[in-house]
Formats: structure tokens, sequence, C-alpha cells
């Protein structure tokens, strides 16, 4: 609360951002939350992910100038996103008619579970974890670049250029990895078609070669490697190695 009140007023800029942005999240956690419990589609909040850092960080951009740290880290976010979203309509999750399109099968699964499956436990989960909680989660992991901007007067330095190296190597590896497990299943369907039997990583299922033989997820750990190595502009704008946008 107290580096809430001191953020508020010594950067009342900043602090005013903050606030849009997360009226802005709620908002649009509501309306993943109607619309889903509308169309009995609970993958609303998934069409979004790629897309809502892009609008957060160019947002930041704007406000704080477009200074060059703020306006690469939005440049940055920008590619991710947009490989992210190619990956995702690819596999069927985006279509014309917008809240419909593929649905997680996971969501299908978790309503199976006795806890979760009467209509209220249900809604109620939907609202603060499919639509609130990951929400909140999209736009918290986008504030590195409200404490950049908070450092702005600090220039580009060695630590800038490691981030970038960074979080472009690792959208590389979550390209490879995503490519990967496209292929595997693309290849599996084609045999399942054609009534081939499958084998070996085919007959488990999932994917086992590659970098999925090195590394169970190798897609989600690039991803969560990314978002860290966009943290490090926190770091190179404030010279903190540990500031609140962690």
């Amino acid at each position: 609360g107290f580096a809430t009140w001191r953020l508020a007023c010594a950067y009342p800029e900043q602090w005013a951002a903050i606030k849009t942005l997360f009226t802005v999240m709620t908002a649009v956690a509501l309306l993943c939350f109607v619309v889903s419990e509308l169309t009995r589609n609970y993958s609303q909040v998934d069409k979004l992910w790629s897309l809502l850092p892009i609008a957060y960080a160019w947002y930041v951009a704007e406000q704080s100038g477009f200074g060059p740290r703020t306006t690469l880290m939005a440049a940055l976010v920008t590619i991710w996103g947009l490989r992210l979203s190619y990956n995702f309509a690819r596999r069927g999750g985006y279509h014309w008619i917008p809240w419909r399109g593929e649905q997680d099968y996971r969501w299908a699964v978790l309503q199976k579970n006795p806890l979760l499956s009467k209509r209220l436990p249900w809604a109620a989960f939907n609202l603060f974890f499919i639509s609130l909680y990951q929400n909140t989660l999209i736009l918290l992991f986008t504030l590195p670049i409200v404490a950049a901007w908070l450092g702005q007067a600090q220039p580009l330095n060695w630590l800038d250029a490691a981030a970038t190296l960074l979080l472009l190597s690792f959208i590389a590896l979550e390209t490879v990895a995503d490519q990967q497990q496209w292929n595997f299943h693309k290849g599996k369907r084609q045999r399942q078609a054609a009534g081939e039997p499958l084998e070996n990583d085919n007959a488990a299922g999932f994917c086992n070669r590659g970098l999925w033989a090195r590394v169970r997820h190798p897609n989600y750990a690039a991803e969560q490697a990314i978002w860290l190595s966009y943290y490090l502009f926190s770091v190179a704008a404030t010279g903190r190695w540990l500031n609140w946008s962690l």
C-alpha cells in the first residue's frame, strides 16, 4: 500500500496510465465472462491473449512520448503477439464470428469435475479464474513497460541489448517448438485419415521429438522466459534488479 501511494504521488502520469490499464482490463474481463456464458465457449480470453499486450504496450509507449526504450519494448511485444496470433489462428482459434472458434479442450475436462459440474460453481470459476484472473495476469506481465517509463531518463544500455537478444531468441525457440508440435499433429491426423497404424510417439498421442524430446513443454518454457527477459528492460531503466513490476 505504501509503495502504491508513493508511486501515485511521485509519478502521477504513470499512475494515471496504470489506472486506465486496469479499468480497460476489468471491462475486457467482464466482457469475456458475459460472452462466454452466453455462447458456452470459454476460450474468449484465449482469443485476446496475444493481442491485449500489444495494445497495452503501445498505449504506454504513446503515453511516454514514444521514448526509445518503451517503443522498443512495444515493438518486441508486437513481434511476440503477431507470431502467437498466427499460431492460434492456424489451429482454428479465430472465427469470422468473433465469439466462435476452437475452445480449449481443458475447459470441457474441468467442467466434468464434481466441484465444477454445477452451473453456479462453474460460472464462478469462469468469472474469477478464466475471465478475471487470466486478464489480470496478461496485464501484470506487461507492466514492466511502465517501470521502464519511470526510468526513461536512463539511456539505452547493454542490459537493453541483452534483453532484446534474449527475448528474440526465446521467441525463435517458441516458434520452433510450436512448429514441431504442429508438424507432429498434422502428420498424426494424416495417418489417422489414411487408416495407417499409429506408432512410437504417434501412438502415445503427444510430440516426443526435437525440442519436445528434451523439455516436456518447450513452448511454455520459452513463453515464461520471454516475459522474464522483458522484465530486464525495467531493470535497465531503473537500475533495480528487484522492482515493483516483477
